[in-house]
C-alpha cells in the first residue's frame, strides 16, 4: 500500500463503459511462453524506474523474450489502470498496489494465478491475503511494506528512557518525557486529516483488536474501533501531536531537527533518512508497533503485487516473469538495487539481506501483520475512515459516534 493521488470518480464513471468493453471474458489467441514475443509491463513510482534494468537482465537469460516497461507515477495510476480496462488497452502485466486488487478484481481484467505455481507458504501470509478476492487469488505479492514506530534514540536517552515502547501506556509516556525533559516540540507525528490518514490509525485498530471487515460486513462499530479512535485522539488533544499538517509534510525533516522524535511509517524512510539526515547516524532506531489492550502490536501489510491481465495474448510469457520476479534470488537482488522488503519469505533467511538490524525489527512486523482486505470500492471505504478519524481528532465527534457514522456510511461499500 502506497499514497496515492487516487481518483474514485474515474472508477465509478467505469461502470457502463467496462460492461461494453471487457465482460464476457477473452477470446485472445495466447502465445506460447517460449515463443518469440513482446510483454508489455506496467510499473509504479520508483519500481517501475528500476524495473527495465532487471527486464533487461531477464531477456538476456530468455532470448525470445522482449519485456518493455512502461513507468508510471503512483500518482496517476489508479486512474490510468482504471481508464485502460474500460478502453480495453491495458498491458500484458502490471505492478499493482495492494488496495487497487479489490476494484481491479471485480472488475474482471486480471487473470487468476495458477496456485499450483505459486505456493502462498513461500510468502508472508498477509501479503498473500491482499491478493485473494471472492476466494481467488489474483496477484502474487512481489514486496511488503508495514508500518513500524521510528523514534530518536539520543533523544529518549536524555527523557531518561533507553528502550523502545513496547506498549500504547509506553508510546504515550515517551511522547510526554521528550516533550517535558527533551525539549521537543511534540511527542509524535500523527496524521490528523486528509487522504490515506487510515494508514497511521490502523496498526491502533488492529492492535486494540478491530478488523475493518467481518462476515462480508464492515466491522467498525465496535468496542475495539472505539478504543482505537480515544487512543489516537488523545496524542492531538494532549498537545503531543499537531492537529494539523500541510500536503505534502515531510516528517523526516522535523525528525531530523529534533522537533518531532517519533512517527509511524514504512521500510522506504530507513533510506530517505540515511541520505537527507546524516546527520542522525546511530541517534535514532526502529521498534515494532506497540501491543494494545489484547496484547499485540499489529501492523498491516502493504507493498505491492505483480498480476497478469486477462484479455492478454502472452499470459504465458508474463507469468513466467512473475515467477522470475519472485524468485528468492531476484527478490535479494530487487533489495540491493531499491531496498524493497522482499515478500519471499525465504529470502530473508541466513543472512540474504545483510546483517542490517532493523530489517528484523521489519520481518517481526510482517509475521503479525493484517491484511487490509480487498475491495472493489477501497478508495471510498478508506475515505469514509479518514473522515470519521478527523472527526474525533477535530472534536466534531465523539470515538463512539464516529465509530457508528464509519458503520453506517461503509455499509454499501463492501460486497
Amino acid at each position: 500500500m502506497h499514497r496515492t493521488a487516487r481518483t474514485v470518480s474515474a472508477a465509478v464513471a467505469l461502470g457502463a463503459t467496462f460492461a461494453l468493453t471487457a465482460c464476457g471474458g477473452s477470446g485472445a489467441k495466447e502465445t506460447a511462453a517460449d515463443a518469440k514475443q513482446t510483454i508489455t509491463v506496467w510499473g509504479f513510482g520508483t519500481e517501475g524506474e528500476k524495473l527495465q534494468e532487471v527486464a533487461d537482465a531477464y531477456e538476456k537469460k530468455h532470448p525470445n523474450i522482449t519485456v518493455k516497461v512502461t513507468p508510471i507515477g503512483w500518482d496517476v495510476a489508479h486512474q490510468k489502470l482504471v481508464s485502460a480496462a474500460a478502453a480495453g488497452t491495458l498491458p500484458d502485466m502490471a505492478q499493482m498496489g495492494t488496495t487497487f486488487m479489490g476494484e481491479m478484481a471485480d472488475l474482471g481484467v486480471l487473470e487468476p494465478v495458477d496456485t499450483k505455481k505459486f505456493d502462498k507458504g513461500d510468502f508472508f501470509p498477509a501479503a498473500w491475503g491482499n491478493n485473494v478476492f471472492d476466494d481467488k487469488v489474483y496477484g502474487v505479492p512481489w514486496y511488503v511494506d508495514t508500518r513500524v514506530l521510528y523514534y530518536r534514540t539520543d533523544l529518549a536517552k536524555k527523557a531518561g528512557v533507553d528502550k523502545a515502547p513496547t506498549t500504547w501506556k509506553e508510546l504515550s509516556s515517551l511522547a510526554a518525557k521528550y516533550q517535558d525533559k527533551a525539549d521537543t516540540k511534540w511527542g509524535i507525528s500523527l496524521q490528523p486529516n486528509g487522504l490515506d490518514t487510515n494508514q497511521n490509525w490502523l496498526p491502533f485498530l488492529y492492535s486494540a483488536g478491530g478488523d475493518l471487515v467481518k462476515d462480508g460486513k464492515p466491522s467498525l462499530d465496535t468496542p475495539a474501533t472505539v478504543e482505537a479512535l480515544k487512543e489516537y485522539a488523545a496524542y492531538f488533544d494532549k498537545g503531543l501531536a499537531k492537529k494539523s499538517l500541510r500536503p505534502g509534510y515531510d516528517v523526516t525533516k522535523d525528525f531530523g531537527n529534533g522537533s518531532v522524535p517519533m512517527f509511524l511509517s514504512g521500510p522506504w524512510i530507513t533510506t530517505s533518512l540515511a541520505e537527507n539526515q546524516p546527520q542522525l547516524k546511530g541517534k535514532w532506531g526502529v521498534a515494532p508497533i506497540p501491543a494494545g489492550p489484547d496484547g499485540k502490536g499489529t501492523s498491516f501489510a502493504g507493498g505491492s503485487n505483480l498480476v497478469a491481465f486477462k484479455d492478454s495474448e502472452h499470459k504465458a510469457a508474463a507469468t513466467d516473469f512473475i515467477s522470475y520476479l519472485t524468485s528468492t534470488e531476484q527478490q535479494v537482488d530487487w533489495h540491493k538495487r531499491t531496498t524493497d522488503l522482499p515478500a519471499n519469505r525465504e529470502a530473508w533467511e541466513g543472512g540474504k539481506l545483510g546483517d542490517n538490524p532493523n530489517l528484523e525489527i521489519f520481518r517481526t512486523q510482517m509475521d503479525n501483520a493484517k491484511a487490509v482486505p480487498p475491495m472493489a470500492k477501497w478508495a471510498e471505504f478508506g475515505a469514509r475512515l479518514d473522515s470519521g478519524i478527523e472527526s474525533v481528532i477535530q472534536g466534531k465527534a465523539t470515538p463512539e459516534q464516529a465509530a457508528k457514522k464509519m458503520q453506517s456510511s461503509t455499509a454499501g461499500l463492501v460486497e
